[in-house]
């Protein structure tokens, strides 16, 4: 005879499985959030290093512009530089040289870009190599430090004979500092140029292994070679970085992933160098063995997974104590159940332990002895229930009559309401019409009740709404209500269409309530007449007033200067109205569709400065300088000449008006796709999140710290957006990286078939 499997079996397997299968879970989902946080932290771990070795590369490059600094402002080694003094400056330079003894190269240049006089040479007279970084440094009169590949010739003449004779490379990795010699009047005098050559140092300095520990790699790449490192294992420095790898730096991008360094693998991060012309020369890299990165996985993995092992068989030892103390006690529980089940109310369990065993117990106890009360109670009151269950009719019955009288209100006020509605059940058919739906779609009641909604909808041509029904049915509990216009009996109307959903969040029907915005649009479209009308009425009068007082201003004979004044501001105000009228026209005339575009074939660059221009002699006031960085290569757009440029001027005099004294509003254009974006930007204060919802509105004026004189109908940003959405593009605001607020509009590029 087989053994029966008891409670106390069911219990302690129960037990032991739903450990092992917590135990389980626990050490998947650990496995998986250790491997998890360890990529992040590796992730985390290389944009820092990355970051760090851009910080040390700039700070060497620091300490050679502010050691330059002081010598190019001085007042002696100016005047040497004007009379070309060049034994003397050549002395200098010596002297500057002894405070920093890792540059490679060091020469002073006048502004005819020749070289006065160089430190490991007596070669002078000559124009200096790097062209670029001088140009750079003279346009900008300000120090310049960039990453330049030169020549081996380039180094001969500036006398580093050491790299000069070398066989090692055609050309050298070098770290360039520029400095202007300006005069106190702001005269460029010319320029002090020092230069550092990375390939004389391959191996990193030790402080920066320390910093990143013999497991990461740090370098530095000339044109895919590696020509520094932090390792000091010679055989990684000729190695280069892989074509991919390559191909992705020269566009400028940063390089995340794995990369093969010798015979080993890395995970690695990459970034691009750049020389002065904004081509990439080089790429900082930073390297984590994956070796490391496996025994790391490897060790916390063996420890989860002994960890896991104790655990499962204390957890076996607890099961099997915990059935059998639970078993005995729950028999002696089921014995009285099946004794009471027999009609044996006086059966009591006599367990006294001090847990939820011996709660279960109590409560066993409590309820046959409320068993008992009961169907003593039950004989003795049957009475009493009768006349409990006449009482609870009554309710049901005063509480019938209520809900009918809330019916009632609710259909007298559907009567009643203007807006017409429509309300269907889960099987699309109609279960209410109010009378203004009647109304709105010609219906007659007994033709639409209780009857599929396509049939209704033939009746009151209104099937174009039918299909948003039909999406809610399919989307079910997750349904959203839905706007929509239509047209049905030659109305315009306005519908809203919300789904009903039952008490487990099913789809249970839908209503749509319907309004005729028929009479509404047409006093929208007199109201848009009379604003038009009375605008023109306006313009003309006030043309004449302006002219009136430009006459009185410009006589020879001049007013008091009381007059003066009340005429300035007379003018003023007459002039602000005037473009206030046009800023309305100009809306009324492209919402109306009778202001007429003229698209052809335009050259965006050129749009870029006939704006300028005309914005200029506002900034020159305002001391705003405007930098033009529209490059030439930019392919021709599809638009309006002058539409295109008053977006352009609006969006230069709002830049304009909105910048602190002394700051650069630049514009800059590129290709996004088929479009062609331009982006006007400013260094002002960053527009408010709560005030950039209302940029684009008709009649908003943002108040900024800093801006120029008050004025304006704000109506410019509005007449933009209008004009480049018929121009098919979009206008929008992003907020400036470094602060400041950049305005961005698209223009479709023009295409020849």
């Amino acid at each position: 005879m087989l053994p029966r499997f008891g409670i106390r079996n069911k219990l302690f397997l129960s037990i032991l499985l739903i450990l092992v299968l917590s135990y389980s879970t626990l050490v998947y989902t650990t496995v998986i959030s250790l491997y998890a946080t360890l990529e992040e932290d590796i992730d985390k771990e290389l944009a820092t290093d990355l970051k760090y070795l851009q910080s040390q590369y700039k700070a060497h490059a620091d300490l050679m512009k502010y050691s330059l600094m002081q010598p190019a402002s001085s007042d002696l080694i100016q005047r040497r530089l004007v009379e070309q003094d060049k034994v003397w400056l050549k002395d200098a330079m010596i002297r500057w040289e002894n405070n920093l003894p890792f540059i490679d190269t060091l020469a002073i240049v006048d502004t005819r870009k020749q070289v006065v006089a160089r430190v490991f040479s007596n070669r002078s007279g000559d124009t200096y190599g790097l062209r670029g970084v001088i140009d750079t440094v003279f346009r900008l009169k300000r120090p310049v430090i960039s990453t330049e590949l030169v020549s081996k010739e380039f180094l001969c003449n500036e006398g580093n004979t050491s790299y000069c004779t070398s066989k090692v490379g055609s050309e050298a990795m070098l770290t360039v500092v520029a400095v202007p010699c300006i005069a106190p009047k702001g005269q460029l005098l010319g320029a002090i140029v020092a230069g550092d050559i990375i390939n004389n140092d391959p191996h990193l300095p030790f402080q920066v292994q320390e910093i990143f520990g013999k497991e990461v790699e740090v370098a530095i790449t000339q044109r895919g070679l590696r020509i520094a490192s932090s390792l000091s294992d010679d055989k990684l420095i000729p190695a280069t970085i892989s074509p991919a790898i390559l191909a992705r730096l020269e566009k400028g991008q940063t390089y995340r992933g794995v990369a093969a360094i010798g015979d080993k693998f890395y995970e690695t991060v990459f970034a691009p160098i750049r020389n002065s012309g904004g081509e990439v020369v080089g790429s900082f890299s930073v390297a984590l063995s994956k070796g490391h990165i496996k025994k790391i996985r490897h060790d916390n993995l063996r420890n989860i997974l002994a960890s896991a092992i104790v655990g499962i068989v204390l957890s076996f030892l607890l099961a099997y104590v915990a059935a059998r103390r639970l078993a005995g006690p729950l028999r002696e529980l089921a014995a009285g159940a099946r004794r009471i089940e027999t009609g044996d109310l006086s059966q009591r369990v006599d367990i006294r332990q001090m847990d939820e065993i011996g709660m279960l117990a109590n409560s066993f106890n409590r309820m046959a002895d409320a068993l008992a009360e009961h169907d003593r109670i039950i004989g003795e009151n049957t009475g009493e229930l009768r006349e409990l269950n006449e009482q609870l009719e009554k309710k049901v019955a005063e509480r019938t009559a209520e809900l009918r009288i809330e019916m009632g209100r609710l259909e007298a006020i559907l009567t009643s309401m203007v807006e017409g509605v429509v309300v269907t059940d889960r099987d699309n058919q109609v279960i209410l019409c109010n009378p203004a739906a009647q109304k709105i779609f010609d219906l007659v009641p007994h033709r639409v009740l209780n009857r599929p909604i396509e049939e209704a909808c033939k009746v009151g041509e209104f099937c174009v709404l039918i299909d948003y029904i039909r999406e809610m049915r399919e989307e079910g509990g997750f349904a959203v209500s839905r706007e929509a216009e239509a047209e049905a009996k030659g109305k315009k109307l306005k519908a809203n269409i919300a789904p009903l959903l039952d008490d487990g969040g099913s789809f249970a029907g839908a209503v749509m309530s319907v309004r005729d915005i028929t009479l509404e649009e047409e006093v929208d479209r007199m109201k848009t007449e009379f604003i038009s009308t009375v605008s023109h009425e306006l313009k003309t009068p006030l043309t004449s007033i302006k002219g009136s007082l430009q006459y009185i201003m410009n006589r020879g004979q001049w007013p008091t200067d009381t007059e003066r004044e009340l005429l300035s501001i007379c003018l003023r105000n007459t002039e602000r109205l005037i473009r206030l009228i046009n800023d309305i026209l100009d809306i009324s005339k492209i919402e109306s569709g009778k202001m007429e575009f003229s698209l052809k074939p335009q050259n965006i660059g050129e749009l870029v400065r006939y704006a300028i221009e005309e914005i200029s002699g506002f900034a020159m006031n305002r001391n705003v300088a405007l930098n033009n960085y529209v490059g030439t290569d930019l392919p021709r757009i599809y638009g309006d000449h002058d539409r295109l440029i008053r977006v352009l001027t609006n969006l230069l005099s709002n830049a304009v008006k909105f910048s602190p004294l002394h700051k650069i509003v630049v514009v800059s254009a590129k290709r996004e796709g088929n479009y062609v974006a331009v982006s006007v930007i400013d260094q002002g204060e960053t527009i408010r999140w709560v005030d950039r919802d209302k940029l684009f509105r008709r009649f908003q004026q943002l108040h900024a710290v800093g801006a120029a004189e008050g004025g304006g109908t704000g109506l410019g940003l509005a007449i933009c957006k209008e004009i480049i959405e018929r121009h098919h593009g979009k206008i929008y605001y992003q907020e400036g990286t470094g602060g400041g607020n950049v305005f961005t509009f698209t223009v479709p590029i023009y295409e020849e078939y």
